[in-house]
């Protein structure tokens, strides 16, 4: 038995979705523990593409139970039609195979109407946000004015705390941006009839986790985003409105501390961003472009183009930090085939100073230079390759590069988008 810990060890869109998806096969139940529809998963089964949002991909698994931990932030429009998608996809999604906290906080329309309209007001320095509505949710949480799941399953009790948030968001919104108020009597029913919907799906997470882990299932654990877009953690105030560490896999699901076995850390290759930001390594050049355009870098979520850079360790080495990782998974390494020569940022030059760890403050951060080792390409295609020692020589040579500047274990290397597409190093259920 063995609960295990998927986190993104960059700024999100590692591969994670590809990740929990094998890793799947091993688990009996998979949780998602933060976030919201503001990240999104992308697999390739069998030649057919799935992008999810807020269902863990170990949907794709029949005789699984996938979870939604209270730690997420859900819009259940945008559940509804991932579940009827799956559904025309004669993936039927059941109470059995889907379970949503009681304590699961919803996404009004109040919040994506406030996240856009902030958004348009900052202008030049807006922070980058898909306008879901996640921020203004997670602030409700934390203002103790949230609507949580279960409060969609009692009418009355719904419509007066409906009506009391609505006062003081159309006040906003009408007052101070400049934009529409909404209708308490619209939003009531639309959002009553998805509890309706939804109301076999409630339940308790913590008491069901707790009864998997005496019983000896194994259960993994998914985050959304990565590391350096944890609210805490993260290059503040480009970062995401949760934490996306490790740690909030206890939190966001409700299951002890002394629970977690291991944590897995998702590397891509070669490093990605979106939205403004600080990003060291960013290529700003062709090769910035070739990668790009090979690793097919456009959000899941909104279609945006991702920024791409070098691999950035100092990046990776204080996510291994921050989540106690016990093993790494590389992805997209094939996108990489083809470049004659391969770069990996060991630490930052800052002024007279030279860093290890990222630096806590952005001006600090923002004037940072990469100080990069150099190693060889290859031109080899390796997307057939199910075996490290078949690798190319200068393949192993960057992969081994990678494990002796992170101290840590490969466990999984990824050298395409199918599941099959992945050599074991050693599987972490084992």
């Amino acid at each position: 038995m063995a609960n295990v810990v998927v986190i993104g060890t960059q700024w999100g869109d590692e591969g994670k979705g590809k990740v929990v998806d094998l890793l799947t096969e091993r688990a009996n139940y998979v949780v998602r523990f933060q976030g919201g529809n503001n990240a999104g998963h992308t697999l390739v089964v069998d030649g057919k593409q799935f992008i999810f949002h807020l269902i863990p991909s170990g949907i794709l698994h029949p005789g699984k139970v996938c979870m939604i931990g209270n730690g997420v932030v859900l819009d259940p429009g945008v559940l509804i039609q991932e579940m009827d998608k799956l559904d025309a996809a004669n993936i039927p999604v059941t109470p059995a195979s889907l379970a949503i906290s009681h304590y699961t906080h919803v996404i009004m329309p109040y919040h994506r109407a406030l996240d856009e309209a902030r958004e348009s007001r900052k202008g030049s320095t807006k922070i980058g946000t898909t306008g879901r509505g996640i921020g203004p949710c997670y602030e409700d949480k934390v203002c103790r004015c949230g609507i949580r799941i279960h409060d969609l399953m009692d009418p009355g009790h719904f419509r007066e705390k409906l009506e009391a948030n609505l006062e003081e968001k159309n006040f906003m919104l009408k007052h101070f941006f400049g934009a529409a108020p909404l209708d308490a009597g619209s939003i009531a029913d639309e959002y009553l009839a998805y509890g309706e919907r939804l109301a076999p799906y409630a339940a308790n997470i913590s008491e069901v986790l707790q009864g998997a882990d005496r019983d000896g299932r194994n259960i993994l654990f998914e985050g959304a985003q990565g590391t350096h877009l944890d609210v805490d953690h993260g290059t503040y105030p480009f970062v995401t409105s949760s934490n996306t560490v490790a740690g909030n896999a206890c939190c966001g699901s409700g299951i002890g501390p002394t629970r977690i076995h291991k944590v897995i850390g998702v590397v891509k290759a070669y490093t990605t961003r979106v939205g403004g930001g600080p990003f060291p390594c960013e290529l700003l050049d062709e090769t910035g472009r070739h990668i790009q355009k090979v690793g097919g870098e456009f959000g899941a979520t909104t279609g945006r183009p991702r920024r791409c850079g070098w691999l950035d360790m100092v990046v990776v080495n204080s996510s291994i930090r921050l989540n106690g990782l016990s093993g790494l998974v590389i992805t997209k390494l094939d996108v990489l085939t083809g470049l004659p020569t391969l770069k990996i940022a060991t630490k930052y030059r800052c002024g007279s100073h030279e860093l290890g760890s990222v630096p806590p403050e952005l001006k600090a951060l923002e004037a940072c230079e990469p100080v990069y080792e150099e190693l060889p390409g290859w031109e080899e295609d390796i997307g057939s390759v199910r075996r490290f020692g078949n690798l190319p020589a200068n393949t192993r040579r960057y992969l081994k590069a990678i494990e002796d500047l992170a101290s840590t274990p490969l466990n999984l290397v990824s050298v395409g988008p199918g599941r099959d597409e992945t050599i074991i190093l050693q599987n972490p259920f084992d």
